[in-house]
């Protein structure tokens, strides 16, 4: 199992919408995620930043996220999503949610 928490910055304007988005997420989104190998998924706020942090318990998280890149409805929530969000200073050139370091973890 691989942990992936990342960041981005959440438009302070769009803020409201994008609640409202995650209150209903569409069901062929989350079953695209399952099939992608992806569970405890979740997204916490601080100021402007958005959090999410998954465990993927695949054997090719690359393969996965193009699997979900490909899809229509992920893409269709994507549509809606991006609006919403910023890319924080720290993401490398092209990078969307920014991957963190982990530098602790207990078990």
């Amino acid at each position: 199992m691989r942990r992936v928490a990342q960041v981005i910055h959440v438009r302070p304007e769009k803020l409201d919408e994008y609640r409202e988005l995650h209150r209903h997420v569409p069901e062929p989104v989350l079953d695209r995620l399952r099939r992608s190998h992806i569970t405890n998924y979740s997204i916490h706020l601080l100021g402007d930043r958005l959090f999410s942090y998954f465990e993927y318990h695949g054997d090719d998280l690359e393969a996965d996220r193009a699997l979900m890149a490909a899809d229509p409805d992920t893409q269709a929530w994507w549509n809606l999503t991006a609006p919403c969000q910023q890319p924080v200073d720290e993401a490398a050139p092209g990078e969307w949610w920014a991957d963190t370091e982990q530098v602790f973890l207990m078990k």
